[in-house]
């Protein structure tokens, strides 16, 4: 059972991670939620991953009362604000950072302690946690793409009616550019959120246009 806002969500991220874990042939762990979708196809997706130096997981410092503003000085010294990063939970790793994640019980217990709603563990543990030990090995941003166009808490949701094939492109090639093992790309992001349930029956009608099956 998990509970929106709460430390529950970063237990479920660590369960999961350590289940698919037990599978030794498993590389690289992405973190989806029911309301994600891909925007290219397998091929291109596992290509992207399994050939990218690094994990994805977006970490930045926000000075605002969103990020700064949720830190806690009873995590002194062991997380200092300096060090406090937010970030999508919506993330993609390797195996290697998976394995430390999981098995971190140090910096999650501060979480777990000091990081009480409306602090938002999801958000700050783990862009933290990589930030402060394994930053080089992060490409510090996300590949799941989100319309933030709305101002409030929450994304904007898509519907049935937006869904077209000049949509599913636009979310391709959006004027971003992003870098991907240490040069310019245009392809910065392999799924995206949030997308109502109205949506499958016209996404599935053009699969053929835009995915190629």
């Amino acid at each position: 059972h998990v509970e929106w806002g709460s430390v529950s969500l970063v237990d479920a991220e660590k369960r999961l991670l350590a289940n698919a874990l037990l599978d030794f042939s498993n590389e690289r762990f992405v973190l989806l939620s029911e309301s994600c979708i891909p925007i290219y196809n397998f091929p291109t997706v596992y290509s992207y991953l399994m050939g990218s130096d690094h994990s994805f997981v977006e970490s930045y410092d926000d000075p605002s009362r969103y990020g700064r503003g949720r830190y806690s000085r009873w995590m002194k010294p062991d997380i200092r604000l300096a060090e406090w990063r937010k970030g999508s939970q919506w993330f993609e790793i390797r195996r290697n950072l998976a394995v430390k994640i999981v098995a971190d019980t140090k910096y999650y217990l501060l979480f777990k302690k000091y990081c009480k709603p409306s602090c938002y563990p999801d958000e700050h543990y783990i862009p933290t946690y990589l930030r402060k030990f394994h930053g080089a090995l992060n490409a510090n941003r996300t590949i799941t793409y989100v319309d933030w166009s709305l101002i409030g808490p929450h994304p904007a949701t898509f519907t049935a009616a937006n869904i077209t094939v000049e949509f599913m492109q636009s979310l391709r090639s959006n004027i971003t550019q992003c870098s991907y093992n240490s040069a310019n790309t245009s392809v910065c992001y392999l799924f995206a959120r949030k997308f109502d349930p109205s949506t499958l029956e016209p996404l599935l009608n053009i699969t053929s246009q835009v995915m190629g099956f």
